[in-house]
């Protein structure tokens, strides 16, 4: 609540997800409470417990104000935790939310042993997916190729500190969705945005196989062999596009 902030003071979202009601951005959704304060996004690859490790991290803050935007990089980062701005505030969360349904697809696809080629085409062409999303909704493609995208997508999809991709890899090895999750304190984020994603992708008129094909099997009961069947079968198509 607004009430409780000083005039102006910034906010920092530092949440990777997408509004399940509606299917917007979490900035869109905190702009209309806080409406008077500059908003910033920080976002990129950083597993919590090696950041509280003072690990080297490096993130994105996206910020449109630019003058804001340099006076929190100063604020908060240090040699160990390197921050880079940007003003693509779309692009910075799109990646953020998107890598996690990304990643319960790189888990499935580890789960099942489908080796590490299918794993390194999945990885990019679900980051084609996420720049096609990002750039028809005002998101630069060199945001999404940097460390909010890219770089997100490749510690998540790589390891099995990821939440979402462990919960993938529990799903590939044929165990219950229902319990997974309830053996779980934790919150994989991919569960609930795949949804959201796919709305996203249906109102921007966007093409995103991968992201469908997860929402499919985690919320709708598609069974996942036959789903990753369907991807295989689909078109060869230019890279490019």
């Amino acid at each position: 609540d607004g009430r409780f902030l000083a005039v102006s003071c910034p906010v920092i979202l530092a949440a990777k997800g997408i509004v399940q009601k509606g299917a917007c951005l979490l900035s869109e959704a905190v702009a209309q409470v806080l409406h008077d304060h500059p908003l910033a996004i920080l976002s990129g690859p950083s597993f919590a417990s090696e950041v509280a490790r003072d690990l080297p991290t490096a993130l994105v803050l996206a910020c449109r104000d630019a003058s804001v935007g340099e006076t929190l990089v100063d604020a908060m980062g240090r040699p160990e935790f390197r921050l880079y701005l940007t003003d693509d505030i779309v692009g910075a969360q799109l990646g953020g939310a998107l890598k996690n349904v990304l990643a319960i697809a790189c888990g499935i696809v580890t789960g099942r042993e489908m080796g590490d080629n299918a794993r390194a085409a999945l990885v990019t062409r679900g980051l084609a997916e996420m720049t096609r999303l990002g750039v028809a909704m005002g998101a630069s493609a060199r945001t999404l190729a940097g460390l909010s995208g890219l770089g997100d997508l490749v510690l998540t999809c790589s390891s099995l500190q990821s939440r979402n991709m462990s919960l993938g890899v529990e799903l590939g090895r044929g165990r219950a969705l229902a319990d997974i999750v309830a053996g779980r304190v934790s919150v994989a984020e991919g569960l609930y945005s795949a949804s959201a994603a796919v709305e996203m992708a249906r109102r921007f008129q966007v093409d995103m196989p991968i992201v469908s094909a997860v929402h499919a099997i985690v919320n709708q009961g598609a069974e996942i062999g036959a789903t990753i069947r369907e991807l295989l079968a689909r078109p060869v198509r230019r890279e490019d596009v």
